[in-house]
C-alpha cells in the first residue's frame, strides 16, 4: 500500500465518547480518527504520532473499534499494515463523517463569536425603506458574513412576530409597554405634512393640528404606528381630522395625495416622498406628532450572538430621520434612551 503524508486537518479537539442510544454499537470518534490515520498512513508507529497517542493507545483504539464492529479492519504483517475490503468501504464514510463534524464546529464558532449566521429582524415599513439599509450596510463592512432575513409589516403584525420566535428583533414604532417585551433603544422620529405642489398648506410658516384638521387628510389604518401618532395629536388638540380615506401603505397614501385627493401626514423618514418629484412636505410644528422608534426583543430571550451584536451596533450608531423639508438629516442623538437590557 502506498504511504500518504498527513494532510487531513483532523479536529484538534479533544472527544468524547459518543452518547449510548440504545444501539448495540459504540463507536466514538477517537477510533474513527485512529482508523483513518492508520489507513492513510499505512503504519501505526506513524499514525501515533500523527495523533499524539502512544501507539499501544492507538491498537487499543483499532482494537475496540474492530470488536464494536465485528469486522477485521487492517491485515497486519511486519511489513505493512493494509486495509481489508470492509476497511476500505468503511474509510469514505467515517471520513466524511469527521468532515461534517469538523463543519459543524467550525459553523458553530463563527455563530457563537458572531462572526456568520442570519439576523432575523420585523421592521416598519418607513423604517425597512430609511435608517435598515444605512445600518445594515455599516454593520456588513465590519461583519461580511452577517446576512438578513428581514420581514416588513405594520406595527401590530411586528409585534405579534417577536412573540411568535419568527424574529429576534424588531424597529417599530410608537410606545411599547408590554409585559413580555424589551425595549433595547428609544428614539424618535418627526412627522411631517406631506401636500400636492401648489396645495394652500405649503404657504404656511407653521404647520399645527389646527391648520390640517381645516383640509381632507389620507389617514393611515388604525393597526399602524403613524395612526395612532396622528389619532394622540388630534385628540390631544381635541380636534377631529377630516379622513377622506384611510389605507395601510405609505406609497398608497402618496399615490392619493398626488391625485389632489387630500394631505397626508406621514414620519420624516420615509423615503417614499422623494419618489414622486410633484410633492412637497413641511415638518408639523406641533410637538405631539412625533413618533417613538424602538428596537425591542421578546422578554427573557437570549439572542442570537450575531443579532446582540447588530443590536450593540443600532445602539452606537446615530439613527438619522430624514428631515424632507430642509434636505437636511436630523439626528436623534440627543433623543435616544438606551437601555442596558441587550
Amino acid at each position: 500500500m502506498t504511504r500518504l503524508e498527513p494532510q487531513i486537518n483532523y479536529t484538534s479537539i479533544e472527544i468524547f465518547q459518543s452518547q449510548s442510544y440504545d444501539c448495540p454499537m459504540d463507536v466514538n470518534l477517537r477510533q474513527m480518527r485512529s482508523f483513518i490515520a492508520v489507513a492513510r498512513l499505512g503504519n501505526f508507529t506513524r499514525a501515533a504520532e500523527f495523533l499524539h497517542v502512544s501507539q499501544p493507545t492507538l491498537t487499543v483504539h483499532i482494537k475496540q473499534l474492530e470488536e464494536t464492529l465485528g469486522l477485521k479492519l487492517f491485515d497486519r504483517n511486519p511489513r505493512a499494515v493494509n486495509l481489508t475490503r470492509m476497511g476500505r468501504d468503511l474509510l469514505p464514510t467515517f471520513e466524511r463523517t469527521l468532515q461534517d463534524l469538523d463543519s459543524m464546529l467550525q459553523n458553530t464558532k463563527n455563530v457563537s463569536t458572531a462572526r456568520h449566521g442570519v439576523i432575523r429582524i420585523s421592521v416598519l415599513p418607513s423604517l425597512a425603506a430609511s435608517v435598515l439599509p444605512d445600518a445594515i450596510r455599516r454593520f456588513r463592512q465590519e461583519n461580511p458574513g452577517a446576512s438578513f432575513a428581514i420581514r416588513d409589516c405594520v406595527a401590530g403584525s411586528l409585534l405579534d412576530l417577536i412573540r411568535s420566535d419568527d424574529v429576534d428583533l424588531g424597529l417599530t414604532g410608537g410606545k411599547v409597554d408590554f409585559p413580555d417585551i424589551d425595549v433595547l433603544l428609544r428614539a424618535s422620529d418627526v412627522m411631517n405634512v406631506v401636500y400636492p405642489e401648489g396645495h394652500p398648506i405649503g404657504r404656511l410658516t407653521r404647520i399645527t393640528a389646527e391648520r390640517l384638521a381645516q383640509f381632507p387628510i389620507v389617514m393611515m389604518e388604525a393597526r399602524t404606528s403613524v395612526r395612532a401618532v396622528t389619532d394622540h395629536a388630534f385628540g390631544k388638540a381635541k380636534l377631529m381630522p377630516k379622513p377622506v380615506a384611510e389605507v395601510t401603505y405609505m406609497m398608497t397614501a402618496l399615490g392619493l395625495v398626488r391625485a389632489g385627493i387630500g394631505i397626508t401626514i406621514l414620519p420624516a423618514s420615509a423615503r417614499e416622498v422623494a419618489a414622486i418629484p410633484s410633492l412637497r412636505s413641511k415638518r408639523i410644528s406641533d410637538p405631539n406628532f412625533s413618533r417613538l422608534i424602538t428596537l425591542i426583543k421578546k422578554k427573557d430571550r437570549t439572542l442570537p450572538p450575531l443579532s446582540k451584536a447588530f443590536a450593540d451596533h443600532l445602539l452606537r450608531t446615530k439613527i438619522t430621520f430624514s428631515d424632507m423639508e430642509h434636505g437636511k438629516g436630523k439626528t436623534a442623538e440627543d433623543s435616544i434612551e438606551q437601555d442596558a437590557r441587550v
